[in-house]
């Protein structure tokens, strides 16, 4: 067996595993003791998150900088950045607008009641909507320094420094490329890196789901079952017109994708984290076929512009909460908030609970009780983890997509 295949068959278990671990603790176990358990088993998904956290900002600086550099010139820069804001634009409006229109269908928000709203874990979440000003937008975006992006992980004001970076080094051509060469050394080593932090995936898995399982137990789907079912199918939904649109581009290609993403997926949905697999997505979609200098330049960018299952999510929360405060949005109404989570979704891919907070936002925008998100926090960390994935998906399409455009998508790589 191939080690990745068996990485992804110990993920599994580790699923299956925390599932039944947490399943028991809860049935079991006094509430003191599951608060206890919960707090100790999820160290194990804390620190293999935290070792690829540290992995990061300097992988996405080097890859990106060397991607650019690699590209040669201005007008390569902005052509192949053209096509992915095109791709990235087109699929968030996509996502959003199913995430609308499946809202509106099925209603969610009528079936959920108060008696299960979490509030504290609403209050905190409305703590952090403070910085969805104009400014806070700004600031938010452009960094004032890129040590202190690079300390915090800020993925979009790395980017908008690699980026500068990158294209300086390109200008400057011949003088630059000792550095760049520095660099795509750099970026293989930490990418050798990433093999051994990954080797601790199925630890993370494990504590993630018994932490949240022991805590809420599975009787919270009965609760949120029809909020839940109709989130799927708009997930779904957003899967069908993905891989639809990836068989129309890469055609025979496709299901090969599929495939080699399918480890980075789980990981993505066991533990609700896209950064977590960024390294390896940038691996494996070399591994693919795409060129390194169009991943190190696309799939940055897509984790700060291309979120599509959060960008689903956002409308369908929002409209959730509206229903079960009764408040009627009228269309125009509706498609204005279509477009102001558009722009406020941005650069959020390493804030926790991101989605949440700009729905959180949007929702005092338009008078909406913005507490109204302690109504969806119960279900929030399963929903996560579908978003997360298509998250993924989305990325690694978009990245293969562009690479096909350019002209740059090779044969698979072996091994």
């Amino acid at each position: 067996m191939k080690k990745s295949n068996k990485l992804t068959l110990y993920i599994i278990i580790a699923m299956i595993a925390g599932a039944i671990l947490g399943y028991i603790i809860h049935e079991q176990a006094k509430p003191a003791t599951i608060e206890a358990f919960s707090k100790n088993v999820k160290l194990l998904t804390t620190i293999f998150l935290r070792l690829i956290q540290m992995i990061i900002a300097p992988l996405v600086f080097t890859t990106l900088v060397v991607g650019i550099a690699k590209l040669g010139d201005l007008k390569t820069v902005g052509r192949v950045g053209g096509k992915a804001m095109l791709w990235f634009i087109t699929a968030s409006l996509v996502s959003l607008l199913i995430g609308l229109v499946l809202v509106n269908i099925f209603e969610p928000g009528k079936g959920i009641t108060l008696s299960n709203a979490d509030t504290s874990g609403a209050k905190e979440l409305i703590g952090k909507t403070s910085s969805f000003s104009v400014g806070g937008f700004i600031e938010h975006v452009f960094p004032k320094s890129i040590f202190e992006a690079m300390a915090t992980n800020e993925i979009l004001q790395i980017v908008i420094f690699s980026i500068f970076f990158g294209v300086a080094a390109a200008a400057m051509g011949e003088k630059a490329k000792g550095l760049v060469k520095a660099f795509d050394a750099a970026s293989h080593i930490i990418l050798k890196m990433v093999g051994y932090v990954m080797n601790f995936a199925p630890l993370g898995v494990f504590g993630a789901l018994a932490a949240v399982i022991a805590t809420k137990g599975l009787s919270i789907f009965v609760f949120y079952l029809k909020y839940f079912l109709y989130f799927l199918i708009g997930i779904g939904v957003l899967w069908v017109v993905l891989i639809g649109i990836g068989f129309i581009i890469l055609r025979k290609r496709m299901p090969s994708l599929l495939k080699i993403i399918s480890n980075p997926l789980i990981i993505a949905f066991s533990t609700t984290s896209s950064e977590a697999v960024f390294p390896k997505l940038t691996e494996e979609l070399e591994r693919f076929g795409c060129k390194d200098k169009i991943v190190s330049f696309i799939l940055p960018l897509g984790y700060s512009f291309n979120l599509d299952g959060s960008m689903m999510y956002m409308t369908f929360a929002s409209m959730a909460i509206a229903q079960a405060y009764g408040i009627h949005l009228d269309i125009g109404t509706q498609l204005t908030m279509l477009l102001v989570l558009m722009l406020t979704s941005k650069g959020i891919a390493g804030v926790p609970r991101a989605s949440l907070v700009v729905v959180a936002a949007t929702c005092t925008m338009f008078n909406i009780p913005a507490i109204g998100i302690a109504l969806i926090l119960p279900i929030d960390h399963f929903c996560d983890m579908f978003r997360t994935a298509t998250n993924v998906l989305g990325n690694s399409l978009a990245t293969a997509v562009v690479s096909k455009w350019e002209g740059e998508l090779e044969e698979q790589k072996q091994g």
